[in-house]
């Protein structure tokens, strides 16, 4: 008998959800939700699934969803032979009481199966499941899709009735369950399901809209309701909007998607206008003015085709009124004093030169265990001096301690106090008005960089240098009193600052030791801490090979360029191009196989023995002829190497491949006189030798 499908439509009506957690809940509420149904045997694999999340509601259209799910045919252990027949063959009561217990009627007796499980024969009952109710399993997917929900943060709340109490994201106030136009009773949060739901606060052509079936779901909304139900096409119109209204400027709107998206969770019925302030706002920072905008206002911010800031702002309105003109003007008026304050920060820390702020940082806590900030800044200062005085000369290694000395000092401006992310930013501006030089100032803005993934770097070698200093301190320093990121968790973004070391050294090309950096790292902490760099060196080893297979490099290929532990991290990409080219060759393969058992074989010997041959000693072909190859091959390769033209160096390698499988085709290594068996280990351990410097060759087999 054929199984009649119709679409189903979920809503849960709740109070204004919060704008950040909005996307994630509306994603995790459908994808839950279907699931439970497919699990069920309610959907199917080609169902459709479609989510909905408004300020107001999180709901899921799915498609050809079952009224009934198909009954199962099941196979049920029940127990040994021996334990659930007597001797003469009937059930016993612990058989009885099995069969019971699964709601199976002793009458299948004659039907049971007897099968070999393990060791023992084991008695097996096979009986038919019915399927689920759409009600039945509507209210499971539902209950796992609430109780599985990202929330942020509980809140509790009382029901109607005076008494019951329920905990969830915000008070729920609607249940809609359609399964195409018929109700489905299911309940929730101490609602029964029906099929009505409200439309926009304000702006609603009904009050209540009683929806007709599942699949007029969002078109009823926008309709009658004036909500834009679909989070992705609420957004999407947002960014119709914001870019026809900045156009009409010649304009474009500042590009953050995490505001576009918070702003997507604050409005149901999207209306961008377009708003202005005064002139003289300006002449603060940028930064200053678009943070404040941004992220006290959700405003977005309008550029000019330089990528200048202008006085041009628009925002996202809820609701659409013949006359937009109060709503603009009462943006304009809420955004002034806001502005206003961002310029009395700007003039009043102007007053003292960020210099004058230095000797305050040693008021300033930095980590009970690790000191204050004046403190951490000593540390930064001496190891910016080493980094530079390795990058350049005494000149830069001064420049560099001025700019390491200074970077800190606005975190104690006013500005800083109320807008911590321009750290770092505000200290570049007034490094300025101080009559810094340009070098100085820079690197006092860029010392935080590279702050996320694709952010820039620094832009000269005073601010790398800094940023480096300020990065390995921070790791030494929180690594050596065992604050190490677990899991999910990394409060002091040691995974991000580690990953700023890696594209300081590789993107910037950096001529620095990676293992000396971590030791000098260290050097300005207590002997305690010492015991951490081994753990330092591990975790960025691994952020390492991370960031190099992000790049598109194999696992194989990474672990093969990691392994040769070069001292400076700027070859890697070198190392790694080379490494693809040889694995192209025709011989790679069988190279490197051989590369794995030569490291085997040296790896068991209990033998001493040189990486050198006494040619006297060789007195099979086969090895004479490795010899002599090697001799051939071994100084083109290192040549090439030493020139830094890595692809040429392990190419040379190629032409071993013939000598190498005659080598072990014919030569027994652990030879029984102990002579010629150092002498062949001496020979293979030159091979080895030869063959890893670029990379670790054996990693490449698969």
């Amino acid at each position: 008998m054929s199984v009649v499908k119709k679409n189903l439509l979920v809503e849960l009506f709740i109070e204004e959800l919060p704008p950040k957690a909005l996307k994630k809940l509306g994603e995790s509420f459908a994808s839950v939700l279907a699931d439970g149904l497919e699990v069920q045997g309610l959907a199917g694999t080609d169902s459709i699934v479609s989510a909905f999340a408004s300020p107001r509601r999180l709901a899921v259209h799915v498609s050809d969803i079952a009224a009934r799910a198909a009954d199962k045919a099941v196979s049920h252990k029940l127990m040994p032979a021996s334990v659930g027949l007597g001797a003469d063959g009937r059930a016993t009561p612990a058989l009885l009481k099995k069969l019971a217990a699964l709601g199976i009627d002793a009458t299948v007796l004659p039907t049971l199966k007897r099968q070999i499980d393990g060791k023992a024969e084991t008695l097996f009952v096979d009986s038919t499941v019915e399927g689920a109710t759409l009600a039945q399993g509507l209210q499971k997917a539902v209950d796992d899709a609430i109780a599985k929900l990202p929330i942020p943060k509980v809140m509790q709340y009382q029901l109607d009735d005076g008494w019951t109490s329920v905990k969830f994201v915000r008070p729920a106030h609607g249940l809609v369950a359609l399964h195409g136009g018929d109700v489905v009773p299911i309940d929730v949060l101490g609602l029964r399901a029906g099929r009505t739901t409200q439309g926009h606060r304000f702006e609603a052509a009904k009050p209540v809209i009683d929806l007709r079936d599942a699949d007029s779901y969002a078109d009823q909304l926008r309709d009658d309701g004036a909500v834009i139900a679909s989070f992705d096409e609420r957004r999407a119109e947002i960014v119709r909007q914001l870019q026809a209204a900045a156009a009409k400027q010649g304009l474009k709107p500042i590009d953050d998607d995490a505001l576009l998206d918070e702003v997507t969770a604050l409005v149901e019925r999207p209306n961008v206008l377009l708003c202005r302030f005064e002139r003289e706002f300006l002449e603060v920072p940028p930064e200053c003015l678009i943070l404040t905008m941004k992220a006290n206002q959700k405003y977005f911010p309008l550029l000019d085709a330089a990528g200048k800031l202008t006085h041009q702002f628009l925002i996202v309105s809820n609701i659409r009124p013949a006359d937009a003109s109060r709503v603009i003007e009462g943006n304009e008026r809420v955004v002034r004093p806001r502005l206003a304050d961002a310029k009395f920060f700007f003039d009043q820390d102007r007053k003292r030169p960020l210099a004058s702020r230095v000797a305050g940082l040693a008021k300033v806590v930095y980590h009970n265990k690790l000191g204050t900030q004046g403190e951490r800044v000593e540390r930064v200062r001496s190891l910016a001096r080493t980094i530079a005085q390795q990058l350049g000369d005494d000149a830069l290694a001064q420049r560099a301690d001025q700019a390491a000395m200074l970077a800190k000092a606005d975190l104690l401006t006013d500005m800083v106090g109320e807008f911590p992310e321009l750290q770092g930013v505000m200290g570049g501006y007034y490094a300025k008005h101080d009559g810094l030089a340009d070098d100085i100032a820079f690197a006092i803005e860029d010392h935080y960089k590279p702050r996320f993934a694709g952010d820039e770097l620094p832009r000269n070698t005073t601010g790398v240098a800094v940023a480096l200093a300020d990065k390995l301190e921070t790791l030494a320093g929180l690594f050596g009193i065992g604050q190490v990121p677990t899991g999910d968790k990394d409060p002091f973004a040691l995974r991000r600052h580690a990953l700023g070391v890696i594209r300081l050294l590789i993107e910037r090309e950096l001529p620095l030791d990676a293992q000396q950096l971590i030791a000098d790292a260290f050097k300005a902490f207590p002997s305690t801490h010492g015991q951490a760099q081994a753990e330092v060196a591990f975790f960025l080893r691994e952020r390492l090979s991370g960031y190099l297979r992000e790049a598109g490099y194999s696992v194989q290929e990474v672990e093969a360029a990691i392994e040769a532990r070069p001292a400076q991290w700027r070859e890697f990409p070198k190392r790694l191009a080379a490494v693809r080219a040889f694995v192209a060759l025709p011989e790679a393969a069988s190279l490197a196989a051989a590369n794995k058992r030569v490291g085997n074989i040296l790896k068991k010997s209990d033998v001493g023995f040189e990486a050198k041959v006494d040619a006297a000693l060789l007195n099979e072909p086969a090895e004479a002829a490795l010899s002599e190859a090697l001799v051939a091959v071994k100084p083109r390769a290192d040549a090439a190497f030493e020139r830094g033209d890595y692809s040429a160096s392990l190419q040379a390698l190629a032409a071993l491949k013939q000598p190498v499988d005659a080598f072990f085709d014919s030569v027994m290594v652990n030879a029984d006189d102990p002579a010629l068996r150092a002498n062949r280990l001496g020979l293979l351990a030159t091979l080895h030798a030869a063959m890893n410097r670029v990379a670790d060759l054996s990693k490449l087999v698969t």
